[in-house]
């Protein structure tokens, strides 16, 4: 039995998420997946406008029917990047090998001696979470970037309402 971990922010969960995991199951390299949800801690603000419970929703319901196992685990924020990957290895079960792109992340898990693999970015200039938030901040043509489940959240919570509201100056 192999487990990865996969971190992120996902806010929101969007389609690159998602290519993410799907090449992760088709190289069959591990058998079970945690996503780890990062500043977990943080919600209501332009750059983290989702709750945790909000973004678990999204990628627990874009994710029914995913050909392994997964575990959803909100992680929060440690403000020491030193003792960040004891805080997640105390959070979620045991893991052999982390995905990630974040060049912090994929630092301080090689110096705690865990193997990881670079993920590869798809599409990053239309799918980065920066850009699909600043769409659907703007009113831009955003729902092609994030699977069903993540527009049905999105409205569930009124997101976009949140957003604009959060947007504004006093």
């Amino acid at each position: 039995m192999k487990r990865g971990l996969y971190v992120g922010r996902f806010q929101p969960f969007h389609n690159g998420h998602m290519q993410v995991i799907e090449s992760i199951v088709k190289t069959r390299e591990v058998n079970e997946l945690i996503i780890g949800i990062g500043s977990a801690d943080t919600s209501h603000d332009l750059r983290h406008p989702f709750t945790a419970g909000e973004r678990v929703l999204m990628i627990t319901r874009s994710l029914n029917g995913l050909a392994i196992p997964f575990y959803v685990i909100p992680l929060e924020d440690v403000r020491r990047n030193a003792l960040w990957v004891a805080h997640v290895k105390s959070m979620v079960p045991p893991f052999d090998i982390v995905y990630s792109s974040n060049p912090l992340v994929i630092q301080l898990f090689k110096e705690a001696g865990i193997p990881v693999h670079s993920s590869p970015l798809y599409l990053r200039e239309s799918l980065a979470g920066t850009v699909v938030r600043k769409k659907m901040l703007e009113g831009d043509t955003w729902k092609e970037s994030v699977p069903p489940e993540v527009e049905s959240v999105i409205a569930e919570v009124h997101g976009i309402e949140r957003m604009r509201q959060i947007a504004k100056s006093d």
